[in-house]
């Protein structure tokens, strides 16, 4: 069975009615990204941090995916599928992916503040009780932060990706810039004479080998899907 490697970014959730960060009513409105999305904002004012992703979740809670991610999803019946997303909503794993690294996080998520990675002490939260109240502490005693790699953290999961990157034979990149890395770097583990397909419908720049799909995701998807699973 051959493998397709999927990496995704903001552009893929758009259809499904999510903001990306840097539109210019984007989520990051009104709120600076040093105060709710770095290490420094969390220690200066944890409170307001824990707020606001409490606001990003309710935001995203009834939120559906949409055809984009289905057709991502449906690639398993033919194809080993692995999504690489940067994206930190469930919309993958709710369309039926079954393999998805997360690279920034995931917003239904909370752990420790003290060792973020430790899987002890990380909570999955419902839709129905998708709160945060300020101050509640983890396992660990120490505060109960968001699930999030926050702008200045290391990715721990880029290495994970890259790895499945290294062995796609086939790898297709959907609304996504490229200019956020380290995932904008996965593109370089791809080997040489794998086909990259690149569905944004904006023009990006990503290379001689790389066959531009310039469509929104659920579109894109089709025509990519119509070519894949008729092979």
């Amino acid at each position: 069975m051959k493998k397709i490697v999927v990496l995704t970014g903001a552009g893929m959730s758009v259809e499904s009615g999510l903001k990306t960060f840097r539109d210019a009513d984007g989520l990051w409105e009104n709120y600076p990204v040093a105060k709710v999305a770095t290490h420094e904002g969390w220690e200066a004012d944890p409170t307001l941090v824990t707020n606001f992703y409490n606001m990003l979740r309710k935001k995203c809670i009834g939120t559906q995916p949409n055809e984009g991610h289905r057709l991502v999803a449906k690639l398993e019946e033919k194809y080993d599928v692995t999504v690489v997303t940067q994206n930190v909503d469930n919309l993958h794993e709710m369309a039926g992916s079954s393999k998805v690294i997360h690279l920034h996080g995931e917003l239904m998520k909370v752990c420790s503040s003290r060792d973020v990675d430790d899987p002890r002490y990380q909570i999955t939260l419902t839709p129905e009780n998708c709160e945060v109240e300020p101050g509640t502490k983890a396992g660990d005693g120490s505060l109960l932060r968001p699930f999030i790699v926050f702008f200045g953290e290391g990715v721990p999961m880029i290495s994970a990706a890259a790895a499945e990157a290294m062995q796609a034979d086939i790898f297709i990149i959907i609304g996504t810039s490229l200019n956020v890395y380290p995932a904008a770097g996965l593109v370089q583990y791809v080997r040489p004479g794998v086909p990259i397909y690149l569905i944004d419908p904006k023009p990006v720049s990503a290379g001689e080998n790389v066959q531009q799909i310039q469509k929104g995701a659920s579109e894109g998807m089709k025509e990519l899907s119509d070519l894949l699973m008729n092979r």
